[in-house]
């Protein structure tokens, strides 16, 4: 088993670039922190090696690298003092099914984006489809939010223009949560296959994203007239669950 103790090794150069969407998206590789993302990666056939600087009391079938706590604070994009760090491959070429989607337009916030996947891939949905301007899914704060939830669900970063008009194709109905002009969800028969679209934190969806929607749908509520996107798509996806 490797043992690495210098700061200024090369393989903790290296690990220190996946902090970065950069680095991840040119190596097609990312940071897990701590125990469960560890776990969760291995479930998911993505994990690569791992650096640990306690002992670790689960097995792992990749290489494990003894690494110093200095060495695990050095890489870790969190202040929590994690002691287990996985190098994952950056999941390709997952078939979605073609019945429950979930599409994100522009969501800004890591903790949201997060929470949305863990919504979808816990209510049996299909696949996430997100736009170009969405935070991006393998930073920390996301994965850390999804608690896993992104390993094991299609993930597609794409104009969402070109995924509703393929969706289309294969008699997808195409929803749009929105206040205004809108059905509420109550008038909803769970029927497939489904989209339902989600807008950014502020700017709700786009109009050009809007005007593909076949309807508007809306949760009904009392005391306030919007609610979080993240807890806005739990209901959603409750509604539409497998």
């Amino acid at each position: 088993m490797e043992i690495i103790t210098s700061l200024q090794n090369s393989k903790v150069k290296q690990w220190v670039k996946y902090q970065l969407k950069k680095h991840r998206d040119e190596d097609g590789l990312f940071l897990a922190e701590g125990e469960h993302l560890v776990k969760e990666a291995q479930m998911a056939g993505i994990l690569k090696e791992v650096m640990f600087s306690s002992p670790i009391d689960f097995d792992l079938l990749v290489p494990k690298i003894e690494v110093t706590p200095e060495i695990c604070k050095k890489i870790s994009s969190t202040h929590s003092g994690v002691n287990i760090i996985g190098l994952c491959v950056l999941p390709q070429n997952r078939q979605p099914g073609y019945h429950r989607w979930l599409l994100c337009d522009d969501i800004q916030d890591p903790g949201n984006m997060g929470t949305i996947i863990r919504n979808a891939l816990s209510f049996g949905f299909d696949a996430v489809a997100i736009s170009p301007g969405c935070v991006d899914v393998y930073n920390d704060k996301t994965l850390r939010s999804s608690q896993g939830a992104a390993f094991h669900i299609p993930i597609i970063r794409e104009d969402l223009h070109d995924v509703i008009k393929e969706l289309k194709q294969k008699d997808f109905l195409i929803l749009a949560g929105a206040l205004d002009d809108a059905l509420p969800l109550s008038q909803f028969e769970p029927s497939f296959p489904v989209a339902v679209i989600l807008g950014n934190e502020g700017q709700g969806i786009s109009h050009r994203i809007m005007s593909m929607a076949d309807e508007k749908v809306k949760i009904e509520m009392q005391g306030f007239d919007s609610l979080n996107v993240a807890v806005a798509a739990g209901i959603f996806c409750y509604h539409w669950r497998k």
